[in-house]
């Protein structure tokens, strides 16, 4: 049977990783349906921000109660640390998808250049999602070198997102020039895809956060 430090642990980590699944599912699902231009199935993706705060709360209780109950050693402690972190930025990470198929849903109309738009939505939504489903998956890797490569392939693609999102940006101003009536919509659509940016933003910190908890040295800055 394992010790109850073991117990708490492997609890704090299998909770750490199915907020990150649950986010990751729900980014997958907002491809899809912009892909095929479903938008109605945006508000069908069950994603509670609320929910993940509990979760989150209860898991940033367990390390505290971890914490003043035992005395972990140096690798455990650093993990221990760096999952608190990590909570906090899959909260913030579920917020940014949540905004951001809300967002869309709302302002993506038949009077917008749909073709300019998802041009550059797709690509930055996938690009997101690799993000953060490459930094959730570095919990399975013991590797250094897969960790680190893991890493960089975050970095590499949180990189693309502002490259993705800074031409998206100047093509819609082109737009909004064409047809002010239309402005506040092409805004709108702006700031939901800003949240895209974000989770990628997101990501690398988680990603910086598990190579500091599973390699050791310090927390890489995003």
């Amino acid at each position: 049977m394992l010790r109850p430090y073991q117990q708490n642990l492997e609890k704090i980590e299998y909770g750490i990783q199915s907020i990150g699944n649950e986010v990751v599912d729900a980014l997958e699902d907002a491809l899809k349906a912009i892909k095929t231009q479903e938008l109605s199935d945006l508000k069908k993706i069950d994603l509670s921000v609320k929910q993940i705060v509990v979760k989150s709360d209860e898991i940033d209780n367990l390390i505290i109660k971890t914490l003043a109950l035992h005395s972990p050693e140096a690798g455990d402690l650093r993990s221990i640390v760096a999952y608190l972190k990590m909570s906090n930025e899959l909260v913030r990470t579920a917020g940014n998808v949540k905004d951001f198929t809300k967002l869309f849903k709302k302002s993506f109309s038949d009077d917008l250049n749909k073709e300019v738009i998802l041009e550059y939505t797709i690509p930055l939504l996938k690009s997101a999602l690799v993000s953060l489903r490459t930094a959730t998956t570095i919990f399975e890797e013991t590797d250094e070198n897969i960790i680190n490569e893991k890493y960089q392939r975050v970095s590499v693609e949180e990189s693309k997102t502002d490259d993705l999102y800074s031409m998206i940006q100047k093509n819609i101003l082109k737009l909004i020039t064409k047809n002010i009536n239309l402005s506040k919509d092409y805004f709108d659509i702006l700031t939901a895809l800003r949240r895209l940016e974000k989770v990628a933003d997101r990501s690398i910190a988680i990603a910086s956060l598990l190579q500091y908890a599973k390699v050791g040295g310090e927390i890489s800055k995003s």
